[in-house]
């Protein structure tokens, strides 16, 4: 799906950076990634005398470099100070879009190499807020032990982040929890299962409490996973309805969840990951429990060390404890 621009009435896509008009010639050209990485640099820098010194070229040919993506595109990507520069909207989408390509030929170029040498590279990986990131952590370490010359890229992301760049192909692989998408995705159970609980304040009534149940939640404000598949089960365990509380909020990331409940926005439905000494985390009941995965792109193959790795897990991985 095309992008517009309210400004310019002009629409392009990431296919339609890497081919554009060239009126010129009447024909097609290839924008250079390197003109692409020039950009991404001054748009990072806010300044091209310093972008320059960065890219180590002189200012008068990152200008006229600038200036020609600029002519190539029909837009203007920069607004223009004296001494600082800013994105227009075009500017703001087209970064967008390089970082996206940059990070994709970047990845390409390692995995064509790897083909023709040992097992090398970047494996990268989205990985959820879950207790089955212990097991893996213990798989990535044994696998290494084998093979040291692998590196690991991992990012925490909800589960729609990873599947987002699991499509992008920036990631490899994606450690996510239930409910999972089978239709999208190839995959490994990991066989640990996260139970949910509520977060609380040391000194909230319910730290008294060894486990909660539905009622015990009646009138109080909740904090709820982004997701709404997951919220969809939280509300189910509920007894199907949010009316006897408040949601006070979405949040996903353990640090900003506690964050949260440290400050008095509400109780958190959450695993209970890594909790601070000053809060308590109590477990559901009746139990409500999500199952973990290694997910990868169905279809896609996979570069050497990603296939590896897969293969590691699926013969090797059911015996390395958490």
């Amino acid at each position: 799906m095309g992008t517009s621009s309210a400004d310019s009435g002009m629409s392009f896509t990431s296919s339609d950076l890497a081919l554009l008009d060239d009126d010129r010639s009447g024909g097609r050209s290839n924008i250079d990634l390197r003109v692409l990485r020039y950009f991404l640099a001054v748009a990072d820098e806010g300044n091209i005398t310093w972008a320059a010194e960065l890219l180590r070229i002189s200012q008068p040919t990152l200008s006229r470099q600038l200036k020609g993506l600029e002519d190539a595109l029909g837009v203007t990507l920069f607004h223009r100070g004296p001494h600082q520069i800013s994105l227009t909207p075009e500017g703001r989408l087209l970064r967008e879009r390089a970082q996206e390509l940059v990070q994709l030929a970047d990845k390409m170029e390692r995995e064509v190499r790897e083909l023709h040498g040992s097992l090398s590279g970047i494996i990268a990986i989205g990985c959820a807020e879950t207790h089955s990131m212990d097991w893996l952590a213990r798989c990535i370490a044994a696998f290494r032990r084998r093979y040291p010359e692998v590196e690991f890229e991992v990012r925490t992301c909800t589960a729609d982040v990873t599947g987002d760049r699991l499509e992008q192909g920036l990631a490899d692989l994606g450690l996510v929890t239930e409910p999972l998408d089978v239709s999208k995705y190839d995959y490994l159970r990991t066989h640990i299962d996260d139970r949910w609980g509520v977060l609380m304040r040391a000194d909230d009534p319910l730290a008294e409490l060894d486990e909660i149940r539905p009622d015990d939640l009646d009138g109080r404000a909740l904090i709820l996973p982004f997701r709404e598949e997951v919220r969809s089960e939280l509300i189910s365990w509920m007894g199907g309805s949010l009316r006897s509380v408040a949601v006070a909020g979405l949040c996903d990331l353990s640090i900003n969840v506690m964050t949260m409940v440290r400050g008095g926005v509400g109780l958190a439905m959450s695993f209970g990951l890594g909790v601070a000494e000053d809060l308590r985390f109590k477990p559901l009941n009746p139990v409500l429990e999500s199952g973990g995965a290694v997910i990868w792109k169905r279809g896609r193959t996979l570069n050497p060390a990603a296939a590896a790795f897969v293969e590691f897990l699926r013969t090797e991985g059911r015996h390395i404890a958490c």
